[in-house]
């Protein structure tokens, strides 16, 4: 089943930039994050989003400030693409009292509840049931809002996925399911775990309205977010995007990567978002040489303000361990 066939308008200019630019923050916040993991400055998992930026810019800039964001442990995008300031992500991921989950959650749990952004859920699948939750409570208070839920295409070998496309379905409820195909579920090739590998066409049979995307392309993604958005916002009920995807490093830091072909990931790296971008916006006139130098400095510049007032916060004073763990006396 596919969406209305009219589309948004096509993104103008200063759209596209923005698009590059939040990209361009994703990318080089990640690639900092490699040197500050090496340097054990960040411990624990790092999951990394390198190559799947068009999907965290294009899909969340559809939303507004009232909707919400149900994400995965692969969630650093998704976060900076919400909006969460980039100085309280590094915090958290150098586990400071200042990160967006005080310190406790690092780099697979971030969550701010001031832009509704709910996870961060290291649990394959675990924010379905969240999503739906979410959107039914809108539904029964009379709230117009959407609840977006990011997941991995791994999540649809598991039972608490069709258990919500069914609910959310047959409750018409306002959420769009935002299926990131990145080709493997850790070490898992799609070919090896699903039957069928179109996974928007499974969606839809559940009779929601389900459409792949071409998840490496920014533009696509933004398009594709506002058509859903604007469906569900108009009671529609649920959307599915398979978003096409790939990541460009190892399932994480721990991961030798010894499941995937060189040839398969150069395949897949020369379809970049940020130099397609980059490229298309020049070839129309539309960024320059210092443009683009602007843009790399501003992200390197407020990528290295967030690790100084990270290494400046202060750590969770002991008494405070036992905060958000049990119930406090009244």
């Amino acid at each position: 089943m596919s969406a209305e066939a009219t589309g948004p308008a096509p993104l103008d200019t200063a759209e596209r930039l923005d698009l590059l630019r939040q990209m361009v923050r994703i990318r080089r916040f990640e690639q900092r994050c490699v040197r500050l993991y090496s340097e054990e400055k960040i411990r624990g998992f790092l999951h990394l989003y390198i190559g799947e930026e068009a999907v965290a810019a294009g899909l969340l800039g559809a939303l507004g400030s009232e909707d919400a964001v149900v994400s995965t442990y692969r969630e650093h995008g998704h976060a900076l693409a919400r909006g969460i300031p980039m100085t309280a992500l590094m915090a958290e991921m150098f586990g400071r009292s200042a990160g967006c989950s005080h310190g406790r959650g690092g780099s697979m749990h971030l969550f701010d509840s001031s832009r509704r952004f709910y996870g961060g859920n290291a649990i394959v699948g675990g924010g379905l049931p969240l999503a739906v939750g979410l959107a039914l409570a809108d539904v029964l208070s009379a709230r117009q809002r959407v609840t977006v839920c990011l997941f991995g295409d791994g999540a649809l070998a598991e039972g608490i996925f069709h258990e919500c496309a069914n609910l959310a379905a047959l409750w018409h409820l306002p959420v769009l399911f935002a299926c990131e195909n990145n080709q493997y579920a850790m070490g898992t090739a799609l070919r090896r775990e699903h039957a069928v590998t179109d996974l928007a066409l499974r969606a839809a049979g559940y009779g929601m309205a389900a459409w792949p995307v071409d998840g490496m392309d920014a533009e696509a993604v933004a398009l594709a977010g506002r058509r859903a958005v604007t469906s569900i916002r108009a009671g529609g009920g649920p959307c599915f995007l398979e978003l096409r995807t790939y990541r460009f490093r190892a399932h994480s830091l721990y991961d030798a990567d010894r499941y995937r072909d060189p040839a398969e990931i150069a395949q897949w790296k020369a379809r970049d978002p940020i130099p397609r971008l980059t490229d298309e916006l020049r070839a129309a006139g539309a960024l320059t040489e210092a443009d683009a130098e602007n843009i790399e400095q501003a992200a390197h510049n407020e990528i290295e303000a967030a690790i100084t007032a990270a290494l400046e916060a202060p750590a969770e004073p002991i008494a405070d361990l036992t905060r958000h763990v049990y119930a406090e006396e009244s």
